[in-house]
């Protein structure tokens, strides 16, 4: 078939159907110039340092979720969610005044230690990540604020205006949501930026450097068949290799500090043991991958750990 045969698509009817197809739409465009907004930095840094100070302890490492291997942010807001949707679905049913309530209250319990797992990951982001957390943080407070109202005036008996502050605090949490969804998909907040090394290694032992090129006790640079690592070589000659990017939001390891027998990610202060890249401390919550190494006639090698 010839190509001044083939039909052609009509560009109005594309238009109609899928507007802004060619190029963001305007939801995107607003949010990629928040992400640039940089006059309220010097606020932003000011909550950070609150959130950081806070007395937290070991408990911050569990807001982070590194027990569970992932953040928990998004476990944990399933409840008031689950619960509020609950709730306007039961608003729109007969006789389901007290259970509606209920979700609502119990939405508002649950929100508390959501809200706190938010924000200590929100503390430790780069500085466009934060312009779009904050927005997202505020936006979930009015929510919150709005079914605390909806609550209140359920409980006075105003059961009209009670329906109307939940629909109303559902659809901006819903707005949250979608900045959520920004951040965690687009910007990547959240997932493990160390994950794909293991695809990117081939089997078997690699070149790392010569090891009288390795300086004693300082963490080093190499390139491992194509992808960056860290190389610490210890006053014994035992040399330990790991992925060089954290896995929190891919920090320069190479730049970091070693820490008895650990080695402290430069950006957000996430440490990973030398031994077997697992992380001791957060907020990163995955461990770096690491390697298996071996000197052969003054050459370091290294094979990825499986």
């Amino acid at each position: 078939m010839r190509l001044s045969t083939l039909p052609r698509r009509n560009p109005t009817a594309a238009g109609r159907l899928l507007p802004d197809a060619a190029g963001p739409g305007h939801v995107l465009k607003a949010v990629d110039r928040l992400e640039r907004f940089s006059s309220a930095d010097t606020l932003l840094g000011v909550v950070q340092r609150m959130v950081r100070a806070a007395p937290l302890g070991r408990a911050r490492d569990g807001l982070h979720g590194r027990w569970l291997g992932h953040p928990v942010h998004p476990l944990l807001i399933q409840i008031p969610l689950g619960s509020w949707l609950s709730a306007a679905v039961l608003d729109a049913m007969p006789g389901q005044r007290t259970a509606a309530r209920t979700l609502i209250a119990t939405g508002l319990l649950a929100a508390a230690p959501a809200a706190a797992s938010g924000w200590v990951d929100w503390a430790e982001l780069n500085r466009r990540q934060m312009r779009v957390g904050i927005v997202h943080a505020a936006t979930n407070i009015t929510g919150v604020a709005l079914y605390a109202a909806s609550l209140t005036a359920r409980l006075r008996g105003h059961e009209v205006s009670g329906r109307m502050y939940g629909w109303a605090g559902l659809s901006v949490v819903g707005i949250g949501g979608a900045l959520g969804g920004h951040l965690a998909y687009r910007q990547a907040v959240g997932a493990n930026h160390a994950a794909t090394v293991p695809q990117m290694v081939e089997p078997g032992w690699h070149y790392v450097a010569d090891l009288s090129d390795l300086p004693q006790g300082r963490p080093t640079r190499r390139d491992l068949d194509g992808v960056a690592v860290v190389a610490v070589r210890q006053p014994d000659d035992k040399v330990h290799v790991l992925a060089e990017h954290c896995s929190h939001l891919a920090g320069p390891l190479s730049e970091g500090s070693l820490e008895d027998g650990c080695l402290r990610c430069p950006w957000h202060g996430s440490t990973f043991r030398l031994t077997d890249g697992w992380n001791v401390s957060g907020p990163a919550t995955a461990p770096q991958p690491a390697f298996d190494t071996r000197i052969t006639d003054g050459r370091v090698e290294a094979r990825l750990r499986t």
